[in-house]
């Protein structure tokens, strides 16, 4: 029998990013960090980021000294961060959940510091998921182009986030924000049409339970495109309220397609986001999926 993981002893990194919303709020999870290390005899170190994708460089440095476990103390875009020095690689990622909406987290079933995130470390199960790429640009939850770019470009501007920052962020682009139009492909259909969202998902939800793609899976080889068109004042409750309902697809303002790559063209250059970071990208948008490319650290109900 295999003996148990902690007792093994194997290298572990938590990577911690203390500008993340909630441990900038709550600087105790550093220490419950190093205390969790100290209860269970780990053989690991807490490494906090100090730059814009820093969190990348020291999830690579720890796989190429055997590290076979890299986590994540931080929100979706610390997620992205670290999840982007490990894919393809041997190395598992663990997650504390501490951001804003923790979509991927949700979906997967992984709880906050407060509620048994840490015990997954030690207890959970490994499963292997798919990941994303637009413009070569590495994406694991969700990426968006339209009004939830420019509402994550704001949002990332904010010194306090949360849900209700978030709504506000929203209403207050909602006022401006104009649909573009684009020309979708997934290689058997196109469709061209005015948007004011197009998302491509690999979970079911951006996040806080917004579910963006009902029934997605991380491990189907395949990625999930959803529309949102003709949002206006008399259809953006509705709509908002499916969302949080995951009855989205029994809207006639929903286009949804899935597949293994998409061609997204647009008349102009812009914003996207990338688990809620934010680039700039030129016209031609091209997404591809890559298949049980991450390992990622479960509970084991999962």
């Amino acid at each position: 029998m295999t003996a148990p993981f902690a007792s093994r002893r194997p290298k572990i990194r938590f990577i911690f990013n203390p500008k993340s919303g909630h441990n900038a709020r709550n600087p105790y999870l550093l220490e419950r960090t190093r205390e969790f290390i100290r209860e269970h005899d780990l053989n690991a170190e807490v490494v906090p980021t100090e730059r814009p994708r820093h969190a990348t460089e020291l999830a690579r440095e720890a796989v190429a000294t055997g590290c076979e476990r890299v986590v994540a103390i931080g929100g979706d875009g610390t997620l992205n961060e670290v999840a982007a020095g490990l894919t393809g690689t041997p190395a598992a990622l663990g997650l504390i959940p501490c951001g804003s909406g923790n979509g991927l987290g949700r979906h997967l079933g992984i709880p906050n510091p407060g509620r048994g995130a840490y015990a997954t470390l030690l207890n959970g199960t490994v499963r292997e998921m798919d990941t994303g790429l637009v413009n070569g640009i590495p994406f694991f939850n969700a990426m968006g182009v339209g009004f939830d770019a420019e509402i994550s470009q704001r949002f990332n501007r904010l010194t306090r986030r949360g849900l209700t920052s978030y709504v506000t962020t929203g209403l207050r682009a909602w006022t401006s924000y104009q649909p573009a139009r684009y020309t979708i492909r997934n290689g058997t259909t196109t469709v061209e049409l005015d948007a004011f969202i197009v998302a491509v998902a690999n979970s079911d939800q951006y996040g806080n339970d917004c579910f963006i793609a009902p029934g997605a899976a991380i491990d189907d080889g395949l990625l999930n495109l959803t529309v949102l068109r003709g949002v206006n004042t008399f259809t953006a409750v509705p709509l908002a309220v499916r969302l949080f309902t995951k009855r989205i697809d029994g809207s006639r303002h929903v286009t949804r397609l899935s597949g293994s790559h998409f061609t997204i063209e647009r008349t102009t250059a812009g914003p996207i986001h990338t688990d809620g970071e934010v680039h700039e990208t030129g016209t031609t948008l091209e997404i591809q999926v890559q298949p049980r490319s991450l390992r990622i650290l479960v509970p084991a109900a999962a």
